[in-house]
């Protein structure tokens, strides 16, 4: 416990605070709460200041909430986002110590040991975290101590949003708190303020003995306030796991002596590469953004950055996607050392090697996407990106920001599978308008004249009916109704009627032209 430093944060409004962001027009004078499934009914998760003033409290049953204020409003929770949310949140407070942990739903420990003074004390890092947090939108009560327990008492049921205990106050400190800051469960609260214990001190003047054999059955720890006590306490030793940390594939090596050459670095890039790929393949990983890094000797780092399109473990790959850029560098006086590290990697199952399908000759497209990348730019190329639309022309977007391009390798869904086979192979970005020249009443055309030439129809399908998008559209934007159509000559159209006749909406319905099959 000597010389040890544990943070604690507690989020008392977090869910809230969340919900409170995606919902940015929400009436705070209104009485509202998150509510989740409990084991015996609906219970609140978090309540705004107009709930609680009303009567209403985080860990209540929705009808006993609804009886005191009547006016509550509810929205279900997102416990799993907001365990996300925690999870982000622990792993950026890394930031002020390497030790991070979440702590139950609402809070974050810290181990600060030996790093407050990069930071100007601990009291100016502490102010720091308040306000790091309060920019992220995010209420912390914050509290150091020598150990866990009293860590959380303090941040807990401590005054004000920040706090801080030394170990020749901690006792004086915590006998001031009530005995819920233990972390003890309700039951064992109750039962001790029914004895008359209400606070962390009157427990002192109860002997040892006596406390450990009236609570000697209770073997979880939440329902022992002598085990609590010892622990907030720093009498008996208690063990938080970290987050683990997140596993960085990366490759280095050092050079006797200075390189000064470019032509050099290529066999040292492809040493690294073979060593990268061979890291990745024992963890079933792809590449799809790495970086190349030269530190030269007077301090400078000289750095090159590619993306693939799919996932790749091929060193040969790799390299050749660098060999362009490296007539960039700068080697000055030298580079020393040299690193390969991958920034994005997903995963990729082990590929056999040695079949047929191995030795096909050419160039697959995932492989010639990165080298036209590589030679014309990053913006130059851009692939088709799936879009949330149904209607077809704006199904599909042109997209070259990496970010936002899926993986090639990636196997389109089960219902994107059935979408995709009732689609045309051409699609057009925009309809062309066609002469029908015959056509059924509310059927298909028999003859159609398009691009100034005449087609008969001998076989159709159809109609599919797509609607348009009514919160995007006019009131007058008119349906769709697609059909299939072939000609004599066995040509195969994706053509559709606006409209119908009759609904109010304009002139007779046109045709459109919009896509064709092989």
């Amino acid at each position: 416990m000597i010389g040890r430093r544990i943070i604690s944060i507690w989020f008392p409004q977090m869910a809230m605070e969340r919900w409170r962001k995606a919902h940015l027009d929400t009436d705070d004078a209104q009485p509202f709460a998150l509510v989740n499934e409990g084991p015996h009914g609906v219970i609140l998760g978090a309540v705004n200041d107009a709930a609680r003033d009303g009567g209403a409290k985080p860990s209540q049953r929705l009808t006993d909430a609804r009886a005191i204020c009547p006016s509550l409003a509810i929205d279900f929770g997102d416990q799993a986002g907001d365990a996300r949310q925690l999870t982000r949140l622990a792993r950026w407070a890394q930031r002020w110590s390497p030790w991070s942990a979440v702590d139950g739903v609402d809070g974050l420990l810290l181990d600060t040991t030996g790093s407050d003074h990069c930071f100007g004390g601990e009291a100016a890092m502490l102010e720091d975290m308040r306000t790091s947090f309060g920019a992220l939108g995010f209420t912390a009560r914050i509290a150091a101590a020598p150990t866990i327990g009293a860590a959380w008492a303090l941040a807990h049921y401590g005054k004000g949003n920040l706090a801080s205990t030394e170990p020749s106050t901690l006792k004086r400190i915590l006998a001031q708190l009530p005995i819920e800051s233990l972390r003890i469960d309700d039951k064992a609260a109750l039962l001790l303020r029914r004895l008359g214990l209400k606070t962390i001190g009157s427990l002192a003047d109860i002997p040892t003995t006596a406390l450990a054999r009236r609570f000697r059955k209770h073997g979880n720890q939440l329902a022992n306030p002598l085990q609590r006590l010892q622990q907030a306490l720093g009498n008996t030793p208690e063990v938080v796991e970290p987050l683990a940390p997140k596993t960085i594939y990366r490759a280095t090596q050092r050079v006797v002596e200075p390189v000064q050459y470019v032509a050099i670095v290529e066999p040292i890039l492809a040493d690294l590469a073979s060593r990268l790929c061979s890291d990745l393949e024992s963890a079933q990983r792809g590449l799809r953004r790495v970086r190349f890094e030269a530190f030269r000797v007077d301090g400078h780092i000289a750095q090159l950055q590619v993306e693939t399109a799919a996932p790749v473990r091929a060193p040969d790959h790799i390299v050749r996607l660098f060999t362009e850029k490296l007539e960039r560098l700068d080697a000055g006086f030298g580079f020393d050392t040299f690193a390969l590290t991958a920034l994005w990697h997903e995963a990729m199952d082990a590929h056999q090697k040695g079949l047929e399908e191995d030795e096909v000759e050419g160039i697959t497209l995932p492989h010639l996407l990165d080298r036209l990348r590589a030679r014309l730019g990053h913006g130059s190329i851009a692939l088709p990106t799936p879009y949330a639309s149904h209607i077809p022309e704006r199904s599909l977007v042109r997209s070259s920001g990496q970010d936002g391009i899926p993986s090639l390798s990636c196997a389109p869904s089960p219902t994107q599978a059935a979408t995709t086979q009732e689609r045309p192979i051409r699609l057009f970005d925009y309809p062309e308008p066609v002469t029908v020249i015959y056509a059924t009443p509310d059927g298909p055309p028999r003859r159609f004249r398009w691009r100034r030439r005449l087609h008969d129809v001998a076989k159709a399908q159809g109609p599919e009916r797509i609607a348009p998008e009514w919160w995007r559209e006019k009131s007058t934007v008119r349906l769709r109704d697609y059909y299939k159509v072939e000609d004599q000559a066995g040509r195969r159209f994706w053509m559709y009627r606006n409209g119908v006749i009759d609904d109010g909406r304009g002139a007779p319905p046109d045709w459109f032209m919009h896509g064709l099959f092989a």
